[in-house]
């Protein structure tokens, strides 16, 4: 068989997206997923559009371009993991593939990644855009959910290796929790958790705002960032934590330098409580949204519950670490240490209920964090559309001529693997 151009692998996330070839480790780029368009650009009135199909709709920038670009109005074409504006998705595909990834489409099947519970229209949607516009010979659309599962097998033996288990994928604008059954996603076992990557920066911005007074305002939101990415981890009890920098501030005080992007005139803050009270919000939410109070441990434990009695001693045993805001220390360990205490508290009942009479066998509670993490959604792409299987399992361009769009609705997962 001849040797295949190997396949782009594209996951558009709510912050950040990362592009780059099957068979690499990590992707070629991680781009803010932001595009600048001129304002009196007409975005949307796709007549107009195809009547002036000129100069003016090459006049954008995606990336940290757009970020910079002066005279441009930034807008993010997607929101919560869902894409909300097709035309900008376009826009921001195409220089991804041409500029980014310098790839000819129509050499290259493609991954791409989509959220859980996605709608059939919205693939229908991707499906076309990727055939019509780009005329890609072939197209699979990964759930995150199962790639992220296929990214933890780095920490695992081949015989070990499994697709079944729950995901916990955190980016920057949402938090998914998804147990995934021999490569199928249970849908509806599905729980989405308002906080993310976002909302623990916009908590330390609240707090150092309240606090500190030296904070150029203009900057507060990137001073919250740093602090968040540099200093933050998770702590196993919040008020032994609070002790610790109490008796001795000088050992977990931190002092983040920065400098005002304008005037260039250094500031210092004060890094304090915000080190462990930032990621606590996954375990105590109240903090930071009044109406939202279930801690992530709980969450996770009511999914596996939600599942098939037949699978959930697998699932406890295989919950996976996946995005960007996973990535704080000891964030594993306290999810892993919660979820035993429910675990066991819950086995107790039953045998105390029972009179001593029934002794359930202990449920084995395992969180996996491997190196993949942070990028482990497009990591599981490459590995997959690295594989020979890969291109048999893609929705190719005569299917799509032939039956239209709605072939997109159902995406055969890697049943030969695992």
């Amino acid at each position: 068989m001849a040797t295949r151009v190997p396949a782009c692998v594209i996951d558009v996330g709510t912050g950040y997206s990362k592009l780059g070839y099957a068979g690499n480790k990590e992707p070629q780029f991680i781009i803010p997923s932001a595009i600048a368009v001129k304002e009196s650009a007409k975005v949307g009135d796709a007549v107009t559009r195809r009547l002036a199909r000129g100069v003016e709709d090459l006049d954008f920038f995606i990336g940290d371009e757009a970020m910079d670009a002066t005279g441009y109005a930034v807008k993010y074409p997607m929101s919560k993991g869902m894409v909300e504006n097709w035309d900008l998705m376009e826009y921001f595909m195409e220089q991804c593939i041409f500029k980014y990834l310098r790839a000819e489409p129509e050499d290259h099947h493609f991954l791409l990644t989509e959220p859980p519970l996605n709608t059939p229209e919205n693939r229908e949607y991707t499906a076309e855009i990727m055939f019509e516009s780009f005329n890609v010979p072939g197209l699979y659309i990964g759930t995150q959910g199962f790639l992220s599962l296929a990214a933890s097998w780095t920490r695992r033996a081949a015989s070990e290796r499994t697709l079944t288990g729950v995901v916990i994928d955190s980016g920057d604008g949402v938090t998914h929790v998804i147990p995934v059954a021999e490569g199928y996603v249970i849908g509806s076992a599905i729980k989405h958790v308002p906080i993310a990557g976002r909302s623990i920066t916009a908590f330390i911005q609240q707090v150092l705002r309240e606090r500190e007074i030296g904070i150029p305002p203009e900057q507060s939101m990137e001073t919250a960032k740093a602090v968040k990415e540099r200093y933050c981890f998770v702590c196993p009890d919040i008020a032994k934590e609070f002790k610790r920098f109490d008796s001795s501030p000088s050992k977990y005080m931190k002092v983040y330098n920065g400098k005002h992007a304008i005037t260039k005139n250094p500031y210092t803050v004060d890094i304090g409580y915000e080190r462990f009270l930032g990621p606590e919000i996954f375990f105590h939410p109240e903090f930071s949204n009044p109406d939202f109070n279930v801690p992530l441990s709980e969450i996770v434990d009511d999914v596996i519950q939600a599942c098939p009695i037949d699978c959930r001693r697998a699932l406890y045993k295989n919950i996976v670490l996946s995005g960007g805001s996973t990535m704080f220390k000891d964030f594993g360990r306290r999810l892993e240490r919660d979820l035993k205490r429910m675990v066991e508290t819950r086995l107790k009942t039953t045998e105390e209920l029972s009179g001593g009479k029934l002794k359930p066998t202990p449920i084995d509670v395992q969180v996996i964090s491997h190196e993949m993490q942070r990028y482990a959604v497009w990591f599981g792409g490459s590995m997959l559309a690295s594989t020979p299987e890969f291109y048999s399992v893609c929705h190719t361009k005569q299917q799509y001529e032939e039956f239209g769009p709605s072939i997109c609705r159902h995406n055969l997962a890697f049943g030969s693997m695992g």
